[in-house]
């Protein structure tokens, strides 16, 4: 008797899918109806539908060769170098940046729309090319980050790769005024301090030189007042440092005489620069013409190396056909399958009942 139990349920099983089966049988032709319905629906899509390509463009940090022109003259201004990440951070920040895509949506995409197309809501236009049209991004960034890749999907093949090199040209374009104003600011900062020091010194040689016109005013005082009109010099005697400062610049002064003092006075207050007379001018005046003669937009400068240029794509990535018809038919089988069991079961519940 314990055995009787599982052999009966194992009959069941057999009897149950064997009436599945013939049921299914039955049924075949809705089965296959749906099934060739949803294969010519997934046919119609793969074939008639637009197909879409893609270009795609693979970008590298530029050589060291290619920034040289940047570092033209650094050093003799006292200006540190440009170095190969410097200037593709700076290339790689404007061909991600929102701006870039903003101005490449206004400037290229939009225009490139029917009437139709560009009266819908921007925001809407705006997701469908930022998520759907555009990418610019390093496809690996743990393995390889300097590797970027700007890649567009279109109907158009020749307009998608004349996309990608149009928006690489533009992010190279904005990198190159970047790197101007960079370089502008970084000269204007050194040229301050420089204007600043040659003022600090032209102010100080002013004062100097007045200071002196008030020493020399009070010697000739002096010397009128005691009438000495020559210089009073011991003959064959030698003075020492210290006598001789104080005979020209100190104390004793006056005994230059009264003709060689107002001479000087009236040298130094006709004077109209002091420039000649300060030492360090000169070399800051140099320092400063050199500085602006650097060129801030030097030609042979490539913010990127070009790993491979965007070409015109022959095979479409969209819609892949074949994929297309296998879940079409996979789907249809599956939904046939279905509308067959309950259209059975719907038809065996009127009998049941009625008995």
């Amino acid at each position: 008797m314990n055995q009787a139990g599982p052999i009966s349920r194992h009959s069941d099983d057999e009897i149950d899918l064997r009436e599945l089966f013939f049921a299914l049988w039955a049924e075949r032709l809705k089965i296959v109806a749906v099934t060739l319905l949803f294969g010519i629906a997934a046919a119609a899509y793969a074939f008639l539908s637009a197909p879409v390509y893609e270009a795609r463009s693979s970008l590298l940090p530029p050589q060291l060769s290619d920034i040289a022109g940047y570092n033209l003259g650094r050093s003799a201004a006292n200006l540190s170098h440009f170095k190969v990440k410097d200037v593709y951070q700076v290339f790689t920040r404007n061909l991600t940046s929102e701006a870039l895509r903003r101005k490449f949506f206004r400037e290229v995409y939009l225009p490139s729309l029917s009437e139709s197309e560009r009266a819908k809501p921007q925001d809407k236009l705006w997701k469908r090319f930022n998520e759907k049209i555009l990418s610019a991004r390093a496809p690996d960034e743990e393995e390889h980050p300097d590797f970027f890749e700007v890649r567009v999907e279109h109907k158009d093949p020749e307009l998608a790769a004349a996309w990608v090199n149009r928006y690489v040209a533009m992010s190279a374009e904005q990198t190159s005024k970047d790197m101007q104003q960079n370089v502008l600011q970084e000269i204007d900062i050194r040229a301050r301090e420089i204007e600043r020091r040659i003022g600090v010194l032209r102010e100080s040689a002013l004062q100097r030189r007045q200071d002196r016109i008030v020493h020399l005013k009070e010697a000739l005082v002096v010397a009128d007042t005691v009438g000495l009109s020559a210089p009073q010099v011991t003959t064959g005697r030698t003075s020492s440092d210290g006598e001789l400062t104080n005979f020209v610049d100190g104390s004793l002064m006056y005994m230059r005489g009264a003709k060689a003092i107002r001479a000087e006075l009236q040298t130094l207050e006709s004077r109209k620069t002091d420039d000649p007379f300060i030492e360090e001018l000169r070399e800051l005046q140099s320092q400063l013409a050199f500085l602006k003669g650097i060129d801030v937009s030097p030609d042979n400068v490539s913010s990127f190396t070009l790993d491979s240029s965007a070409e015109v794509p022959e095979t479409p990535i969209k819609p892949k056909k074949a994929m297309v018809l296998a879940i079409g038919l996979g789907l249809g089988l599956v939904l046939g399958v279905l509308f067959a069991l309950l259209s059975r079961m719907f038809r065996k519940e009127p009998s049941q009942d009625g008995r």
